[in-house]
């Protein structure tokens, strides 16, 4: 059974996702915290699944660096088999990323290495791509460049708005992700063994 923290800065619907998957005995990983870079309002899953949460404000330290001190202290008690960005909008700090990976994984609403960065989807509309993606990756020191985990391709409807395109993307993100993490529980996919970008 992997145990996961899950890490987070917006409404947590990926996490939602994860956590109804995990009600099912038979999916091979649970949540044991939930973490957030500032005062997110997905941290209420946390409270409404039976689950700790903490939070390591960003905007109480100096630098990144000593954001990613804290951040790894309180992520250290829970000893983690796999750390999941779930909509954190903030880099890890290199020390964070040395510390516990290579067992860190984070999810991306592009086609990799298409769009990276924290405006994907709006990117993709601005490029006037046909079509765009979800993508889940191995984390690295660098901006959405780790190892591709699993990607899906989602089209480009005319009229679309970043709400509507990212609202077909979310699903696919989803299901990407829940997908991983079973497949790193069953050994499918083995995180040491990737190679790093």
């Amino acid at each position: 059974m992997l145990e996961l923290v899950v890490l987070i800065s917006g409404a947590g619907s990926n996490l939602r996702a994860l956590l109804d998957a995990t009600l099912d005995a038979e999916y091979p990983a649970r949540v044991v915290a939930i973490g957030a870079d500032r005062d997110a309002e997905g941290l209420q899953l946390g409270e409404d699944y039976s689950i700790p949460t903490f939070t390591v404000p960003f905007s109480r330290f100096d630098s990144r660096a000593e954001w990613g001190r804290e951040l790894a202290a309180q992520i250290r008690p829970w000893t983690p088999d796999l750390l999941v960005l779930s909509g954190l909008m903030r880099l890890l700090p290199p020390a964070v990323v040395s510390e516990f990976g290579p067992a860190i994984i984070n999810t991306h609403p592009a086609y990799l290495p298409e769009f990276p960065g924290a405006h994907g989807v709006r990117d993709a509309l601005a490029a006037g791509v046909t079509e765009t993606g979800a993508s889940v990756i191995k984390v690295d020191d660098g901006v959405d460049s780790g190892p591709i985990l699993a990607q899906e391709r989602v089209p480009v409807l005319p009229g679309d708005s970043a709400s509507t395109l990212h609202d077909r993307i979310k699903p696919v993100e989803r299901r990407l992700l829940i997908q991983t993490i079973l497949d790193i529980a069953n050994g499918t996919t083995d995180l040491k063994g990737t190679p790093s970008a």
